[in-house]
């Protein structure tokens, strides 16, 4: 008998779950709201964002230039900057202060300054130096000026060299231009693009991000139709901790495992950004972040208490995560607490994760302390998870207990 009891809890458990996940299926699905943080954004966004950084990186950025020199060298140098790529001179200004305007009504993101002995040091022997002037509200048009004017002057440095020394043969120009021997190589990011350095990140933080509001908007929803105020329904189906919670998850799970290919697999392919990663180790990585960030939202969801709130409390929250991640802030120089806070969220493995492995071609085992740290997170956030709706049980059964008792003394009198 206790046999059969046994197993007959375990069957009704397994049909509550899948009486719960079916149920959770058609909320998400009728709800407009949360059919938007499901599906249209992780649709969309990703696609926003990197048809905002397709051209991965910024050329002929406008520079004016105040040369006065006015030499046959200071030309040339000129000439060489306005051919690189990376920067197109707009204007030639008579002093720094015409330059300055210029600058201030964004006619022009740099001001290259040659002085008047540029030529005249060179001709005697003597080292000079060309300022470069830039707008830093974009780090960008600093970048792109910047090595514009040093290739051109590492360039024009070893022509300089050559024709100092007096050699006689090829082979000692060579030597006299390059002593040792240099060979910059972009590794991982071979054009240098943002698009490359940041879109991989995002994509991450978009998986979190949107399950974070999606949950959060269904735990309102709930709590707004619930008679209480409680996150659980009056329903005998939910009776039972573990069934919710895994009934709720595998809803959440079967959603994300599909919008997280598209998110992770093919807007890197349709916008043809770096992937050397192997595919069977992208989809075992994948897996815990999916189940921390599913509970990790559920967990967060205890806190909303209409369908608004959400929106207050997690969307802003995107962009400090970013950067606490350590990716488009060196992770070195985020001070400590920071670091340790970033490490409540699955985002800031995640994306660490999947740019070593997608970006530069990393093993399972080369992002083992990531790859760990997400299963260790799942497992903290399914417990915690399961103790919040445990708590959401009682209270709902107190809720009930309460009315009972109110109706039954209304009654009576």
């Amino acid at each position: 008998m206790e046999d059969k009891s046994f197993i007959t809890n375990i069957k009704e458990g397994i049909q509550d779950m899948f009486y719960i996940w079916k149920k959770e299926i058609r909320s998400v699905f009728r709800d407009q709201g949360v059919l938007i943080f499901f599906i249209l954004v992780p649709l969309a966004y990703p696609l926003i964002y990197a048809f905002i950084y397709t051209n991965e990186v910024v050329r002929d950025v406008p520079a004016v230039v105040v040369d006065n020199s006015r030499s046959s060298l200071s030309r040339e140098y000129l000439r060489k900057v306005d051919a690189t790529p990376d920067v197109r001179i707009v204007s030639y200004c008579s002093d720094m202060e015409e330059a300055k305007l210029m600058l201030k009504n964004r006619l022009a993101y740099g001001i290259i300054y040659i002085p008047e002995d540029f030529s005249t040091r060179i001709l005697t022997g003597k080292q000079t130096q060309v300022s470069i002037y830039c707008d830093m509200s974009g780090l960008l048009y600093y970048k792109s000026v910047l090595l514009a004017n040093t290739a051109v002057s590492l360039d024009m440095n070893k022509e300089i060299k050559i024709s100092i020394a007096g050699n006689t043969t090829n082979r000692q120009d060579e030597v006299t231009a390059y002593p040792i021997e240099y060979e910059d190589v972009a590794m991982f990011n071979p054009t240098a693009g943002f698009a490359a350095f940041l879109i991989p990140a995002v994509l991450v933080l978009i998986i979190q991000q949107t399950l974070l509001l999606g949950i959060g908007l269904s735990a309102g929803t709930a709590r707004e139709k619930n008679k209480f105020k409680d996150l659980i329904p009056i329903n005998n189906h939910y009776h039972g901790t573990l069934r919710i919670v895994l009934g709720k998850g595998l809803c959440y799970f079967m959603i994300y495992a599909v919008v997280s290919v598209y998110i992770l697999s093919v807007v890197p392919r349709l916008f043809k950004l770096n992937q050397i990663g192997h595919g069977g180790d992208l989809i075992l990585f994948t897996l815990p972040y999916l189940i921390a960030c599913i509970f990790f939202a559920m967990t967060a969801s205890i806190t909303i208490r209409n369908r608004e709130t959400c929106m207050l409390i997690f969307v802003f929250t995107s962009v400090p995560l970013l950067f606490i991640s350590g990716i488009s802030w060196p992770g070195a120089a985020i001070p400590k607490f920071w670091e340790y806070f970033s490490y409540l969220f699955p985002s800031t493995f995640g994306i660490n994760g999947f740019v070593k492995i997608n970006n530069m071609g990393a093993t399972l085992n080369e992002v083992g302390f990531e790859y760990k740290a997400l299963w260790l997170q799942a497992g903290v956030y399914f417990i915690s998870t399961c103790v919040v709706y445990r708590h959401q049980i009682l209270m709902s059964r107190k809720h009930i207990v309460q009315r009972y008792k109110e109706l039954k003394e209304k009654a009576l009198k």
